[in-house]
């Protein structure tokens, strides 16, 4: 039996030679804080950012690049509105979705085109029709 399962990490992929623009997405843009990948791992390339507690952002690098349509994870922020003009200023395109009452959110590529999807918990959004 698994006993209080939580999520450690999510991994995406990036295409080789992209470290520059995934740190200034994720780390100048969203303001992440990238942090330590495990020495026996460093020469992966890996960058990790931390998502607040002891959830984590991993990323690495893959070739061939595949086309990562769909795939996502999904940030909570304080303030999406804040967080989607942001994102406009900065070039991306931000886009709505089916809405979920009780839970705001919407859609932005990174700039490697994996979906990461942005929202805020205003209330029970599971039982709001």
């Amino acid at each position: 039996m698994i006993t209080r399962p939580r999520l450690h990490h999510v991994s995406i992929p990036r295409p080789p030679g992209s470290e520059a623009e995934t740190r200034a997405f994720y780390g100048e843009l969203l303001g992440l804080q990238e942090i330590p990948v495990a020495k026996s791992l460093q020469h992966l390339k890996l960058i990790w950012f931390s998502l607040g507690g002891v959830t984590e952002l991993h990323t690495f690098t893959e070739e061939p690049f595949e086309d990562p349509s769909k795939r996502h994870l999904c940030l909570e922020v304080d303030d999406p509105e804040a967080t989607r003009e942001k994102l406009v200023a900065a070039g991306y395109a931000p886009w709505d979705t089916t809405t979920v009452p009780g839970r705001p959110r919407f859609f932005c590529h990174d700039p490697f085109k994996n979906w990461i999807e942005f929202t805020v918990i205003k209330g029970n959004y599971l039982e709001l029709e």
